[in-house]
Parts: structure tokens; sequence; C-alpha cells
């Protein structure tokens, strides 16, 4: 039986896909709705998160942000070119790709300083408790999982919900007009390209994963990459939560309901 998935429909319908993928976004479905409907992206579209909250959102995702490219070398040092089609299409993507993020971190780096929190903070400053959560994730399902594991975990679920939530802030005309003027257009980098960048991103790398995985992959192996999605949704929810605890206090400051 020939098990080699080549995509013959659009990039981003997901009926291009293989059945097993097609069941392992389903069945993640609801908690990447918890990342991308999330309060925290609510409360930054209306200006409305606080100086403490935006600290603790630029501080406490940096470090992914930072080690993305990291995360991408070391997917990277999995591969052997021409050992199969997966393969090669990684190598190819992921080298292309790691540079792009490098851009990616001083781009940060600009929106964080016009959100009013100084470069020297989100590289010194001390993170919130349970916002490492991502970070430490995505580095050990890099460092030690498999290739299509971390891809998975990674450039599909990372980059997939994150184009997302950046779409809902960039959209927004009041988030744009609270950064200062003369910066602004420097500050809405990172979300501008990641509001287009990533709406084909997470896309190619799900076609690596299944074109890694073939169309019939054991169903041990759909279990654990659902589960590395799952988590990575997870970590991004864990570092929202953090992120909003300033901004309820207040609310309940004020004699709002919580």
């Amino acid at each position: 039986m020939n098990n080699r998935f080549e995509r013959s429909g659009p990039l981003t319908e997901l009926a291009s896909y293989p059945q097993w993928a097609q069941d392992m976004v389903g069945a993640c479905e609801e908690t990447r709705r918890s990342v991308s409907r999330h309060e925290l992206w609510d409360l930054m579209r209306e200006v409305r998160l606080g100086r403490q909250g935006t600290h603790d959102f630029m501080v406490g995702i940096w470090p992914v942000i930072e080690r993305f490219p990291a995360y991408m070398a070391r997917n990277l040092l999995k591969t052997e070119y021409g050992r199969s089609a997966g393969d090669t299409m990684a190598r190819r993507w992921l080298v292309r790709n790691i540079r792009v993020e490098q851009n990616h971190a001083d781009y940060w780096l600009h929106w964080a300083e016009g959100a009013g929190v100084p470069r020297e903070e989100v590289l010194y400053g001390e993170r919130g408790q349970g916002t490492q959560v991502l970070a430490d994730w995505c580095e050990e399902v890099s460092r030690r999982d498999s290739l299509a594991a971390g891809i998975v975990a990674t450039n599909y679920a990372v980059e997939g919900a994150t184009g997302e939530w950046s779409r809902l802030i960039y959209e927004s005309a009041s988030y744009a007009q609270s950064l200062p003027a003369g910066r602004r257009v420097q500050s809405l980098r990172w979300l501008q390209l990641h509001a287009a960048y990533d709406d084909t991103h997470p896309w190619e790398a799900l076609e690596i994963v299944c074109t890694l995985k073939g169309t019939a992959p054991a169903a041990d192996e759909v279990d654990h990459l659902t589960e590395c999605v799952r988590r990575s949704y997870l970590g991004m929810r864990i570092l929202a939560d953090r992120c909003i605890g300033p901004a309820r206090v207040g609310r309940i400051v004020n004699g709002a309901a919580a």
C-alpha cells in the first residue's frame, strides 16, 4: 500500500489533508478557541489591559519570540537531505524561514517599546509566574521529540494561533492610535507581518507534517501529535491568563464583576 501524501487541493483548506490530520485539528479545536478567543485580545484591542498586563505580555512571551529561530534550528538538525520527501521539504522550509524569525525578534522589541515597555525590561526584566510554560514546552518538543512533533507543536500550533490573535489586535484602530504617532508604523510591524504572514505559514507546516507521516500513520503517532498541538495551545492559554490578572484585579477594585 502506498501511504505517501502529496497534496492535491488548496493549501489552506483542511480537506486537502489526510483524514488523520483533519481529525487531529478537530480534536484540538476547543483548546485552540480558548486561545484565539481569549479575553486578553479584547483587552488589548480596547486599550484596557493596563500597564502591568502589557508588561507581563511583552516580557512573558519574549522567550518564545527570541528562541523561535532556535526551535526551528533544532528541528533542522533532525532532517537528512534525501532521506524522504518530508525531510527534504522540511529542510528547505526551515532553512528559508529561520532568518525571517530573527527579524521578527527585532520587530517584537519595537512593538514593546511603542507599548511603553523598555527594551531592557523585555530582555532582562522579571517574568510573571507561569509565563515560561510555553517557552519550556517549545524547547522540550524541539530538542527531544521527532521532527514531525517539533514542527506541528511550534510552526503549526503556535504560529497558527498567533496569526489569529495578531489579526484581532492589528485590525483595532483604537489600539493603533494608542501607540506613539512617531513610531506607530514601526511598532505595528510585528503584528502586521503575523496578521498576514502566518496566514499560510501554519498550513505549510501542516503539509510538511503530513508529508513526513503519510496518509495512514499509526494511531499512537496521531495521538502523540494531537497531544503536542494541544500542549502548545494550553501553554499559550496559561500565558494569556497570567497577563490579564492585573486587569481583573482592577475591575474588582472598581466594583465590577471579575
